[in-house]
């Protein structure tokens, strides 16, 4: 009988009604197949996956053909953002076989694991060359039963594949160094779409991790073509449909080159690394458009994806059911005709709001209908009657069935959050976004955190059973340590254990620098998962070099010795993807920035009480001017390590800004710390 009702994935526990006999992934599914004698069928999604959705709707709640599935195989579910340690396993697997991957993933195993056959989504009749579901099951269990040898070998070989796989980085004589730096920016560089932003064509992921690493160079560079392109993409997005008009907050990508029409889909891991691109790129433009969206992410954030313990849900769906036991329909929450705007707004705004969100007769998304954009802002004159007729589509939107919700908590994506509601909160003077990154911390810390352990996820307040693999530690040390330099807590210490833990159960002991995404004592699989390359979230890997060195900055000699130390080995072996593959290592690269800086760190030491507003002006001023990446404290002398000897100017509070163990002067205005910590022709 199916057995999710009990589980903490909500994706799982969609699967719960279907009438096939479904098992989460354990031991004793594994052994169930081996007593049956069957191959094991990984059906690996999530929740807000359209086509897995589709497959769902077409094959697995069809009772004709759970009976196959149910009487030939031994089927598990897994919910590839509970279990990212399976799906890289099991993703490498469908690649090597297919030469694509994508969910739903579907792969057949033997008992053992070993996978033998893999794809994709599978179509309920035959189309376009491909099989259907069913018959692909009738084939795999014929293969099963008439040629166990085949399958075998094949399982065999392909295991030994991927175990090769798995050797980490290689030794490299290539250094993190301002040429590679600049060879990494160079290349990139190349591959912007001059047309629409962007890197290459469509579909077009967010390239977050890639633009903040671009942001960071110019910061310190000043080159202000790196900025152009950087503006340029963001801007593009933030008016193209992958950005929502009415609501904030961008969609998982664009199915097209102009970021048009999105996978309606909104992912937390998204959001939270632009809002951290967008609120940097802020501080360039104070009055831009970044700043907007950065408001307007932030309110996403906390109204749409908040939880009622105080962190955030992983995602909202890409479909909208529209009818009870219906398929639902991708994007119907979202689009537009123009007589539907009309029928809101009147004949008169609803005219003038098409022209401005680009609601066509013709419609640019499915049936007539459009996706907002808008690529034109109201005139000045017009600000409040185009706020007026938004709130209203809001509104009337708001009315309508709107997707599902992913109320999974993932430890990592909440870390990226708060990382980037504390930077963004610091940057632009809003204390509440600070809190905001505060509550979701305490939440983590109390349910996610036990005995210096991380749980991947939780969901209602209750922690599920995956362990946290290395981005869960290296997220939440990083949003730690943000808050450390923003907001009151005992924030570093519970950094220092997370690095610690990561330290003690992820690192290679052969290879020093490099890393495990699963730990040492985390559940065997065929492999042992590792890779560093920087996808549509940062790798683990690279997220933990940005949390070893920031933690190195600011903590007691000791400590930050071996932080600095594990940060460069660990640069040092990223360095070969900067020189071969910058597009997949972009947080890479803005890690490297800042250790090629520094990193930067900037210590306020406060003068009398009656200099407090001083010190507090001079805060504020470092916070909008220092690059990305930079480190900065504020409190009395002698208070932490970064503020040990540094003590007020003739009484009145001042900056110590350094560069690794070089300081310049200490300074006590505003604009002598614009001067020491903006970009060249900025300052």
């Amino acid at each position: 009988m199916n057995q999710l009702a009990g589980a903490t994935s909500p994706y799982l526990r969609q699967h719960a009604d279907n009438p096939v006999d479904w098992r989460e992934w354990g031991a004793g599914a594994l052994a169930e197949a081996a007593e049956r004698d069957v191959p094991i069928l990984l059906s690996i999604g999530y929740a807000s996956c359209h086509w897995c959705h589709v497959m769902a709707h077409e094959s697995f709640e069809d009772a004709a053909t759970a009976e196959i599935m149910n009487a030939n195989f031994v089927c598990i579910k897994v919910d590839r953002e509970e279990r990212p340690d399976l799906d890289a396993v099991y993703m490498n697997a469908t690649v090597a076989m297919t030469g694509q991957g994508g969910w739903p993933m579907t792969c057949f195993l033997t008992p053992e694991g070993e996978p033998f056959y893999c794809g994709t989504y599978y179509p309920k009749t035959p189309r376009h060359g491909m099989p259907s579901f069913t018959q692909l099951l009738t084939a795999v269990n014929e293969t099963w039963r008439n040629r166990r040898d085949e399958v075998n070998a094949a399982a065999g070989q392909v295991g030994e594949a991927l175990r090769q796989q798995t050797a980490g980085l290689p030794d490299s004589e290539i250094g993190i160094g301002v040429e590679l730096v600049q060879h990494a920016v160079s290349a990139v560089l190349k591959d912007v779409d001059a047309q629409h932003g962007g890197f290459g064509g469509a579909p077009k992921f967010p390239p977050s991790a890639l633009l903040e690493g671009l942001l960071r160079h110019y910061e310190l560079t000043g080159d202000l073509g790196v900025l152009q392109a950087v503006s340029f993409t963001c801007e593009a997005m933030a008016r193209g449909g992958i950005y929502d008009q009415l609501r904030g907050g961008f969609a998982r990508y664009s199915v097209d080159a102009a970021w048009v029409v999105p996978h309606f889909e909104k992912m937390l891991y998204d959001n939270a690394q632009l809002l951290r691109v967008y609120a940097h790129l802020a501080r360039r433009s104070p009055e831009s458009l970044a700043l907007r969206v950065t408001r307007e992410t932030v309110e996403f954030l906390l109204t749409d994806l908040g939880t009622e313990q105080g962190a955030f849900a992983s995602a909202l769906d890409a479909d909208t059911h529209l009818e009870p036991g219906k398929p639902g329909v991708e994007g119907a929450t979202y689009v537009w005709t123009p007589a539907e705007l009309n029928g809101e707004l009147g004949a008169l705004d609803g005219a003038w709001a098409a022209e401005l969100f680009g609601v066509t007769t013709a419609g640019t998304f499915e049936h007539g209908t459009s996706v907002l954009t808008r690529y034109a802002d109201p005139s000045p004159a017009d600000r409040e009657r185009f706020e007026a007729i938004r709130a209203r589509l809001s509104d009337a939107r708001s009315r309508r069935p709107q997707p599902e919700r992913d109320d999974k908590v993932v430890t990592a994506w909440n870390g990226m959050a708060i990382v980037a509601l504390a930077e963004a909160g610091a940057a632009h003077g809003h204390s509440e976004w600070i809190e905001a990154a505060a509550r979701c911390a305490r939440y983590l810390i109390d349910t996610h955190v036990t005995e210096g352990r991380v749980c991947r996820a939780s969901l209602g307040g209750v922690p599920g059973s995956a362990p946290g693999v290395l981005e869960d530690y290296a997220w939440l040390a990083l949003g730690l340590l943000a808050l450390h330099q923003t907001a009151e807590g005992d924030w570093l210490a519970e950094a220092q254990r997370l690095l610690d833990a990561a330290i003690t159960h992820f690192a290679d002991p052969e290879t020093p620098g490099s890393w495990f995404d699963t730990a040492d004592d985390a559940e065997t699989l065929l492999t042992r998962p590792r890779d560093p390359l920087d996808g549509a979230t940062p790798s683990g890997t690279s997220v933990l070099a940005e949390a070893l060195l920031t933690a190195a900055a600011i903590t007691e000699t000791d400590k930050a010795s071996r932080y600095r130390q594990l940060a460069d080995l660990t640069l040092t072996r990223g360095a070969v993807l900067l020189a071969r593959a910058p597009r997949s290592a972009g947080h890479w690269l803005a890690v490297a920035e800042a250790a090629l800086r520094g990193p930067i760190q900037v210590a306020i030491v406060h003068g009398p009480d009656a200099e407090t507003d001083s010190a507090a002006t001079l805060l504020a001023a470092v916070r909008t001017a220092a690059p990305g990446g930079s480190v900065i404290v504020s409190g009395e002398l002698d208070s932490q390590p970064l503020l040990a000897d540094r003590p007020p100017v003739r009484d009145t509070a001042a900056a110590y800004i350094c560069r690794g163990s070089v300081c310049d002067l200490p300074v006590t205005t505003v604009e002598d710390v614009r001067t020491g910590l903006l970009p060249p022709q900025s300052a």
